[in-house]
This record gives structure tokens, C-alpha cells and sequence, in this order.
């Protein structure tokens, strides 16, 4: 399909091409029987797959899409129909003159968090009604949010994903898909879920906000599906009051995350400026693992490009903003001494900063060092919580609380610190004081 005025099933005309990407050629065409405009979606198959696997994608294809176009809602692109051309199949989607929102984001840079929530609500509003329908995406990507010239949000590609076999292991064993937005279940080779639409939903609009996605850069394909596998997530700076809603969406186990209508209600709030409603049912701040552990660790800062690609999993394994105020480290008290000895210099330090805050909330990072050059193996830390503030998302450690006192210990992965060597933990907080305070912080091994 490459020409313009090309008719497609005896009905549709191509009109001109409007895009292409890893999954298809997108012309804007016109319905000869009906007399309106629509968009067709010629989907690409691997051309290295025999002819009997590229007749079962054909008709998988197919099927797919005849369901993605039972999914009828205001904030989900149409599927009008599902044909085949010159062995290839074709959907025939609703057109909407819009942009997406990662051209949003190469043009304007990091978008303002409550209109990133805006948009991520009306997504979620549709992703919700699919879940409902039993129907997973499977590939939600800024590339595939498009926004109209008034605001309104649209989510393309139901159910292409799983057709193409994008996002899935295929019979080979390979991972094709966009590795920076997907969960880390799925880069470690599980099937997709409807955990998993939250967690790329999680991504898209981390990078919305941010600016990059949550699991860095990385030149090298494989190494960024392996990071994301672990689930190494660089924590948001830019988020602001989006901060808290996104921890919730990014947690490396599916079963800690909130179910999508729950998502759709807080994004709301943000929106609109209101407080985050907290989440429905409990949930463990650190959770159980199913699996040897998925490490919920920050990688360093970096921007990150959309990328599709497929990657072997065989030996993969299956946590703006205002200037930081920063304090001294504070040490663990430390046994009396006489006045003529000098105090005994400290096993740890941590240095606790506040990185990001916004109105009725706040983020902090705390970074734990061994200060005596021996190395650690375990440490505590320990602050008394200002009256009025409370820990609703915590990573890299595992928080107790009395009243006031808290108290936060290694996690299982980060207990051990090599001699000189550092690690961190961070959470987000709401609160209804003014602005955050620095507290006196201890640390103990």
C-alpha cells in the first residue's frame, strides 16, 4: 500500500499518508460508501516469519481487532472495521486530527503535571472500560495517546498489540515492543495484564512529566529491557502533586498497584487540584515478592528515547523541582565519653533532603553512607514525623511507624554497603502544614 487513491476493500481511498511507525502505515482515507473520512491502518508483519506464521498473525490480526472494535468510548480511538489487503491486514480507525503525546513532549519539553493528569484521567477512563470488557492493551505508549485541539484525549491501538504479538514472548522466545514503557513482568516475560496497562499508563505519563521515562536511557536495547525487568526506576522530580499517583502505578509487583478506575479517580484529583484520595484497600509500602526479588532501585537520572525493538529474554531475571533543602547528616548518638576523648566518629550518616513539594505534599530522598570505611551489613533510620504529615509511598526500604517516630530499615537488597559506599531510599508524604521541614534524622547500622 503506497499509493495515493488506492482503494482498499472496494471502499476505502487513501487520501495521503499521515504517519508511520513500528507497527504500521497510517493513511487518512475516505469511506466511498458512508462519505466520511477515516483513518487505515496497515499493519506490518515480520517478514522473516514463514508463510504459515504470517497467515496465523493475518488472522490473529483480524480477531484482535474485531474486538478492540466491540470497545466503544468517548476517550478510545474507534475500530470501524478489519480487512485484508494484499495479504496484509488493515484496520479502519476513527480519524481525529491531533497530535500525540510524545510530539507534545519533543516539542514543549516536560508538561505541567496537572495537565499531564488531565490527560492520563481521560486514558484511564477508557483503559477502565476496556478492563471491564476484558480487554488488555498492551502497549500504551505516549506515541499512542493523541490529543485534539481542544484537550480531548483519545488512546489508539486496542488490541493491536496482542495481534502483532508486540509486548509478548513469541514461540522464539523474543520480547518485541516498546521495552521503556513496559512493566517489569512483561520484560521479564509474562503475559500482560491489566496491571500492566497500569503500569505503562504509569510510564507514559511519567514521561509526559518528566521528560524521559522511568527507566532511563540506555543505547543498548538489551540492557534497558533488563533494567526495566528489574525494575529500576529513576524517581520523578517534576511530578509534583502527580508524584504520589505514580509511585502507586509504578510499583514493581502487579498485585501492588491500584486497579485502573482507582488510577482514573486520583489523576482526577490532581487534575482539578484536589487532594489524592488514599488508596482503597491497603497495601504493603514494600510488597511480598513472588519471584527472587525485582529490585526496586533508582537509576541515575537520564532522558530517554520511544523505542521498539525485540530482545531475547532467555537470561533475563525476574523503586522542576524546588531546590533542595538540604541538612547535615545527623549520626547515631554514640556512647558517653570522658571530655579529654574525642567522640568516636559515626558507622553511618544520612542525609536527608527534601527534593520536591508542592501544595499538601512533598518528596524526599535520604541517602545512607558508611562513614568509617568498613563497610555495613544493615542499617536503620530513624526521624519524628511533623504533626499534620503522612508517608504514603515509601521505596527502597521498609518503613515502621509509633505514633510520630519513624523508623526505616534496609530492604533486603540494599542492607549490605561496601566500605565508603552509599545507598537510598525516598518517599513521598502528604501533609497539612505549610512548607516541609527538616527534621533531626539519625542512622544506626
Amino acid at each position: 500500500m503506497t499509493a495515493e487513491g488506492e482503494l482498499i476493500a472496494g471502499r476505502y481511498r487513501l487520501v495521503s499518508r499521515i504517519g508511520r511507525g513500528s507497527m504500521g502505515v497510517v493513511w487518512q482515507a475516505r469511506d466511498e460508501r458512508l462519505g466520511r473520512t477515516v483513518a487505515v491502518k496497515q499493519l506490518v508483519l515480520d517478514e522473516t516469519a514463514g508463510e504459515e506464521a504470517a497467515q496465523q498473525a493475518v488472522r490473529r490480526a483480524i480477531r484482535e481487532g474485531r474486538v478492540a472494535a466491540k470497545l466503544k468510548h468517548p476517550h478510545a480511538i474507534t475500530v470501524h472495521d478489519v480487512v485484508e489487503h494484499d495479504g496484509k491486514p488493515c484496520l479502519i480507525l476513527e480519524f481525529l486530527p491531533s497530535q500525540s503525546l510524545a510530539a507534545l513532549t519533543a516539542e514543549r519539553g516536560p508538561l505541567p503535571p496537572a495537565y499531564v493528569a488531565g490527560i492520563g484521567s481521560q486514558v484511564a477512563s477508557a483503559l477502565a472500560a476496556a478492563h471491564v470488557e476484558g480487554i488488555v492493551h498492551r502497549d500504551v505508549t505516549p506515541g499512542n495517546v493523541l490529543i485534539a485541539a481542544d484537550g480531548t484525549a483519545k488512546l489508539a491501538d486496542f488490541g493491536i498489540s496482542r495481534a502483532l504479538g508486540e509486548g509478548t514472548v513469541t514461540d522464539g522466545g523474543v520480547i518485541a515492543g516498546t521495552p521503556a514503557f513496559l512493566a517489569p513482568e512483561v520484560a521479564g516475560g509474562e503475559e500482560a495484564s491489566f496491571a500492566s496497562d497500569v503500569f505503562s499508563l504509569g510510564a507514559t505519563l511519567y514521561a509526559a512529566v518528566e521528560g524521559a521515562p522511568p527507566f532511563g536511557r540506555d543505547e543498548n536495547p538489551y540492557a534497558l529491557l533488563q533494567r526495566v525487568a528489574r525494575g529500576e526506576v529513576v524517581p520523578p522530580r517534576q511530578a509534583g502533586p502527580l508524584t504520589e499517583v505514580l509511585t502507586r502505578m509504578l510499583r514493581p509487583e502487579p498485585l501492588e498497584r491500584p486497579r485502573m478506575a482507582e488510577v482514573q479517580e486520583a489523576l482526577d484529583a490532581v487534575a482539578q487540584g484536589r487532594p489524592v484520595p488514599p488508596p482503597r484497600e491497603p497495601t504493603l509500602l514494600l510488597p511480598a515478592r513472588r519471584k527472587p526479588p525485582r529490585r526496586l532501585v533508582f537509576a541515575g537520572v537520564g532522558a530517554v528515547a520511544l523505542l521498539a525493538v525485540g530482545v531475547l529474554i532467555g537470561s533475563l531475571v525476574h523503586g522542576g523541582a524546588d531546590t533542595p533543602s538540604t541538612a547535615a547528616p545527623v549520626s547515631s548518638p554514640s556512647a558517653t565519653t570522658s571530655s579529654s576523648a574525642p567522640a568516636p566518629e559515626p558507622e553511618c550518616v544520612a542525609d536527608y533532603r527534601i527534593v520536591n513539594s508542592w501544595p499538601n505534599g512533598y518528596q524526599v530522598e535520604v541517602t545512607v553512607r558508611d562513614n568509617e570505611g568498613r563497610g555495613l551489613t544493615g542499617w536503620t533510620v530513624r526521624w519524628q514525623l511533623r504533626a499534620g504529615d503522612a508517608i504514603n509511598g515509601l521505596w527502597n526500604g521498609t518503613l515502621a511507624r509509633n505514633g510520630a517516630a519513624v523508623t526505616v530499615t534496609n530492604a533486603s537488597y540494599n542492607a549490605v554497603i561496601a566500605p565508603g559506599g552509599t545507598t537510598s531510599f525516598g518517599f513521598t508524604a502528604a501533609t497539612t502544614g505549610s512548607d516541609p521541614v527538616q527534621p533531626a534524622v539519625t542512622c544506626s547500622p
